[in-house]
């Protein structure tokens, strides 16, 4: 899904991998992580995160970006919450996921 809703933007790549972050920086040459930050609640995870990473890896940096206040209550939980009790998520999704939370919560 996320390949598809951004096809059109020339500058990104999606790559699957299995194992950790670290070793896929490693392997494709990343120097960075860019971890997102939506609420103070996110803040204590992603500090586990970065320690966790930065004792396997001292080479790779990680930044944080605050999210827009917009979106800092969103997460997929609350997303698929909505769509499978059948409500309005299209100004939380794009169109290609909003139709793919319809099909997977309400085809039958």
């Amino acid at each position: 899904m996320i390949s598809e809703a951004t096809k059109d933007i020339l500058n990104i790549r999606v790559i699957h991998f299995n194992g950790l972050l670290v070793d896929f920086c490693h392997q494709t040459q990343a120097c960075a992580i860019i971890r997102g930050l939506r609420a103070v609640s996110d803040y204590e995870f992603e500090m586990q995160m970065f320690s966790v990473n930065h004792q396997l890896a001292k080479d790779i940096e990680t930044i944080f970006l605050m999210s827009s206040p917009r979106y800092s209550f969103l997460s997929s939980s609350i997303v698929k919450e909505v769509a499978r009790y059948r409500g309005d998520v299209s100004k939380m999704v794009t169109p290609l996921i909003e139709e793919k939370l319809k099909e997977k919560f309400h085809s039958s």
